[in-house]
Formats: C-alpha cells, structure tokens, sequence
C-alpha cells in the first residue's frame, strides 16, 4: 500500500513546524519537476554526459569460477564519476535546488562519497557547499574530506554524539532551519521525512533499470538474486526498485552487523532494532532500552547508521524482500577477495553485499544467476584496511 509521504505504515514527516514549511515547498516543487520533460531531459543528460552513465553491468567469471555455482553479475556503480551511486541523486536534487532560485547546498556524509559527490554537483552548477561530518568518520575517510575542500566544498566536523553519520543528519537538519532562505539540503539516502525516501528513490532507480535491460540482453532471462548493501538504502533501493514487481527474483539487502550482533556493535537496524521514529520517519532502527537511538558501529562509515528507509521497512514487513547481518571480518575478507580474483578494489560497504553472495553462489546451479550492486571503489578505506593488517 502507499500513500502519500508513506510506504504501508512507514515513512510520514515527524518533524517540527518550523521544519515542515521547507518539506511543504519542497514536496510541492518535486512534484512538478519530476513530471516536467525538461527538467527530466537535463537529468538523463547530466547521468549519461557528465556521470557516466550507464555503469557496466560486469560479468565477474573469475568470482563465479573460483565460487562455483551461481553466476554473479557486478552493477558497476563504482564506475561512475565520484565513484559511488551517489552522483545519481545528488545530480537530481541539485538540479532541483537550482529550480527552486536556492544558491547553497548542504549536506550530510558518513563514508564522504555523498559529500565528495555534493561537493562536485556545487562546483559544476557554481554553488556555495558546506558538508557536515562526524569528527570520526573525519578521522577514517581523510582522503575524502581532502577531496570535498578541493572541490571548493567547507566541511564542518561534528563532535556530538557518536561522532558519526546520525550526528552530522541532527546538524544539517539544524542548519537547514537556521538558513532556510538560499539553502537547499541535499539528503544523501533513502531516509527522513517525505518526500526525501521517495525523492532519492526516484533519483537512484536508474541503478535497477539499466541493470534489468543488460541482465536480459546478457542472459536472455531475469536474474535469480539481486544483493546491495544497506545503511540508509540508497544504493540498495536503486538496485531493487526495477526488480520488485517481479516475485521470481529474491532481493536481499545486507546490513552491518559489525562486530556482532550480540556484541551490541553493529549498525543492525532490522536484525536487532525496531520500529519507532527517528529523522523525521516511521521505520525500524536500532534503539536503547528506554526507545532512543543507540549508538551503532560499523568498519563501514557508509553504514553506520542507526535506522533504515521506510521503503525498505515496507518491502521487509511484506515478504518483498529479505535483509541479512554480514560483520566486519566478512566484509573485509570479502574486500580483500575481489581485489585478488577480479582486479577491483571496491568500497568496504559493498564488501558486505559480496560477502553474502561469495557465501550464496555455492549453493545455486551453475544456472542461475546473482547481480551485486557494487556501490562504490574502496579508494577511500585502502588506509584504514591497510592499518588493520
């Protein structure tokens, strides 16, 4: 069931007055430029012009050899320019903002593939950027904040909290109220109030489209699995959404489950969170004893994240799709495995959906056939990784 601003019972826009009027403009300005053909045209141009686009959907012979079993497709994501999905929304929403007369453009970023990409979509479009950022995932993508201050972009570390994704959210929510007048925030996941999980969808689902028509022109048939990785579920809602009206095919997202489930560090919002509200949304999220949001860990700064979109809530309530933990040592051995076997270095946050297929395509006939969505490229974490060897 959907509804406005919903997905089943999830999503809505629990947020304060003040915060509302913006998501009132907003929501009155997505919905007529996503039905304009000019404004479309411009964003299909910049995708195939500028981002790169369509990503390869690349066949991994050597995985699925080595492997055995099941045939794994790559969705080559990390591809594109900036180097993750991200470019795709951000493109979308910055093209909206100019639309919309704002002349600045905020942002959150964990891993600082969404602030790199904001950071560009300010730059090309001649823009004012500020990206706000935990102090921790400071410290572990350093590499990233280097390249958003090249880009022109001011990063604003944030030291409350964890020090992390949810805490950079809090303060670029309290930024865009503080300076609503030329500013435009551009959220970087499927999550938040209305009409952002649909907004960043409809952004992102160019992933599943493109990767539909190459599996049928590759194979001749639809695949068995689709697999993405999921924090917030850009990238993952992107790689479903084109799949989703066909049963057959099995979509699985992969969370982090860090250091463990039962260690209580992990970032694990369906396997141990449940539903409340967090940012704005009705949605599953990882909670304290007494309903607030606990801290969450994760290898992964794209991950680690305390809840996850309300459409995905509603995919997983409704039997449409399944989300599984993959922990920290999975995912890296998986980071270290595609490196060896295909040549490609790939984000720590889509080690975790590999981590899941290298364990799945031995158990399927050599028939069948498993697409990963590749995310990103693990540029950004070789130092961190490397520092655990």
């Amino acid at each position: 069931m959907r509804t406005k601003g919903y997905f089943g019972e999830f999503g809505g826009s629990f947020v304060p007055d003040v915060i509302q009027v913006q998501l009132d403009k907003l929501t009155e300005a997505y919905d007529y430029y996503k039905r304009d053909e000019i404004f479309q045209q411009e964003f299909r141009d910049l995708l195939k012009n500028y981002a790169g686009r369509p990503s390869m959907l690349y066949f991994a012979e050597n995985m699925s050899r080595d492997l055995g079993g099941a045939r794994i497709y790559l969705k080559r994501e990390d591809l594109n320019h900036t180097g993750a999905h991200k470019i795709n929304n951000v493109l979308g929403q910055a093209l909206l903002a100019k639309r919309m007369g704002k002349t600045r453009l905020i942002a959150e970023t964990g891993a600082g593939q969404h602030g790199v990409a904001t950071a560009t979509a300010a730059a090309l479009l001649g823009m004012e950027c500020e990206v706000f950022m935990g102090a921790e995932d400071i410290r572990r993508q350093a590499v990233n904040v280097y390249r958003m201050q090249l880009l022109g972009a001011k990063v604003t570390s944030v030291v409350t909290g964890t020090a992390t994704l949810k805490d950079a959210v809090d303060q670029a929510f309290a930024e865009w109220v503080r300076r609503d007048d030329d500013t435009f925030y551009l959220l970087g996941s499927a999550v938040g109030p209305a009409p952002y999980p649909e907004m960043v969808r409809d952004f992102q689902k160019v992933i599943s489209e493109e990767a539909l028509e190459q599996i049928k022109a590759a194979e001749g048939k639809m695949p068995n699995e689709v697999i993405a990785c999921i924090g917030g579920g850009s990238n993952a809602i992107g790689m479903f959404h084109a799949f989703v009206p066909y049963p057959e095919v099995r979509l699985v997202g992969c969370e982090a489950a860090g250091k463990g489930i039962s260690s209580g560090q992990h970032a694990a919002s369906f396997t141990a969170g449940k539903v409340g509200i967090i940012h704005g949304m009705k949605t599953y999220f990882c909670q304290t004893e007494t309903g607030g949001i606990a801290d969450v860990y994760s290898i992964s700064a794209g991950l680690d994240y305390p809840g996850v979109g309300p459409e995905h809530a509603y995919l997983k309530d409704s039997g449409r799709a399944e989300y599984v933990p993959v922990t920290d040592s999975e995912a890296v051995a998986a980071f270290h495995y595609i490196a060896k076997t295909e040549g490609i270095i790939c984000a720590i946050e889509s080690a975790h959906a590999l981590a899941y297929a290298m364990k799945e395509a031995p158990k399927r006939s050599k028939e069948e056939i498993l697409i990963v969505c590749l995310s990103g490229r693990g540029d950004k974490d070789v130092a961190e990784i490397m520092g655990m060897n």
